[in-house]
């Protein structure tokens, strides 16, 4: 993902959650997607996705049983 779209990303979370402490950052050693963090605690990946020109984006968070209340 470049640059611009994270932030693009990150403003689009930000304003859909409202919560400004989401961060959207690159994830290390590939280009398809992001890591989403709230201030410093990781929650889910972002990835991209493009079919026949179009651009999509998949929010994946996994929720441990053991967070639970």
């Amino acid at each position: 993902m470049t640059p611009q779209e994270i932030g693009r990303l990150q403003t689009y979370l930000r304003e859909m959650f409202n919560m400004p402490q989401i961060r959207v950052k690159p994830r290390q050693g590939t280009d398809d997607s992001a890591e989403v963090l709230i201030g410093e605690e990781f929650i889910a990946t972002l990835y991209r996705d493009e079919d026949e020109g179009e651009i999509s984006y998949a929010f994946t968070m996994s929720i441990l049983e053991m967070d639970l209340p």
